[in-house]
């Protein structure tokens, strides 16, 4: 494993850094990949590379830790995952995100809920459409139209 870590330590960091811009939060996230990765390693089947398996563990752990300090909103745009800050002084203030997040929770239901499953607890359209009894072409389609309502009324 000490190997495997000195091959790969640099290329998770980056890779958590250049989601979260915190060196802190991404050193951090490195070593506790790692260690998932050691408690799990008997889950990888090889059928990617080992830094790819590590990166995918680096991002779960990283919208697990936004997830619990709810002060990111997600959003998706095509196939970029971006994360806003609401502590950052950016493009968005406080003000804007929370009027992001009122348009999603004004969405209709079965909308609503695939954008939170999508974004926040990161499912695949086809374990969407699992949970709620649909297709995952219709998990697909309903996310695309959330995303063109919101972009439109943000407009």
């Amino acid at each position: 494993m000490e190997e495997i870590f000195q091959q790969n330590a640099k290329i998770v960091y980056y890779f958590l850094y250049s989601m979260c811009r915190d060196e802190n939060l991404a050193e951090d996230l490195t070593q506790e990949t790692f260690l998932k990765a050691i408690e799990s390693i008997h889950r990888f089947d090889g059928s990617c590379k080992i830094s790819t398996w590590l990166c995918q563990i680096a991002k779960h752990l990283l919208y697990q830790h936004w997830t619990k300090r709810k002060n990111y909103l997600f959003v998706e745009l095509d196939e970029t995952l971006i994360a806003v800050s609401d502590t950052e002084q950016q493009a968005m203030n406080r003000v804007e995100l929370s009027d992001v997040w009122n348009r999603v929770q004004s969405l209709p239901e079965k909308m609503k809920q695939v954008v939170e499953l999508r974004i926040l607890s990161d499912l695949a359209f086809k374990e969407i459409g699992q949970m709620l009894g649909k297709s995952e072409n219709w998990a697909r389609v309903t996310f695309y139209r959330a995303k063109l309502i919101l972009i439109k009324e943000s407009e």
